[in-house]
């Protein structure tokens, strides 16, 4: 790509992003580095809002580092495969089959997760920390630490 004779591979990434508008001049008077010339873009953005991506319940395999939960599991996958039928399918008909008996196995005896928490709890905060904001507080310290920032 060339603009007033002046090649721009170089800037192919700029243009390629969700650009509407794109305006180039090549100032060929202006001395910048030798064998190169100053390049000025006008450009204007499309802006879209992002929206949050919707909660999609996954299923708590970490349940199963529980002996309890893990013999249950075992067990009933055990069960559906001796029950299913195997007969005739190629490699491929197969493996979905397995799948869906692990995955559907694993959603009963594990079962599904709710969601992330809304409010984040801080991690540092602990009972001698709350301990002390009571004592400020009781003892009206923290009207004086305020005063004294201003």
């Amino acid at each position: 790509m060339t603009v007033n004779g002046v090649n721009v591979r170089k800037l192919v990434f700029v243009l390629e992003m969700d650009v509407c508008n794109v305006k180039v001049k090549v100032i060929s008077n202006e001395k910048c580095v030798p064998k190169h010339k100053l390049l000025v873009m006008d450009m204007l953005f499309n802006t879209t809002k992002r929206w949050r991506k919707k909660f999609e319940p996954r299923v708590r395999v970490w349940k199963l580092k529980e002996e309890k939960t893990c013999e249950e599991y075992q067990s009933i996958v055990k069960d559906k495969v001796v029950e299913a039928e195997w007969k005739y399918l190629d490699v491929n008909e197969h493996w979905q089959q397995m799948k869906n008996i692990m995955t559907e196995t694993a959603q009963v005896t594990c079962g599904l997760s709710k969601g992330r928490c809304r409010y984040k709890e801080t991690q540092r905060w602990n009972e001698e920390v709350a301990e002390a904001e009571r004592e400020n507080k009781k003892n009206g310290n923290w009207k004086k630490e305020k005063s004294t920032e201003a």
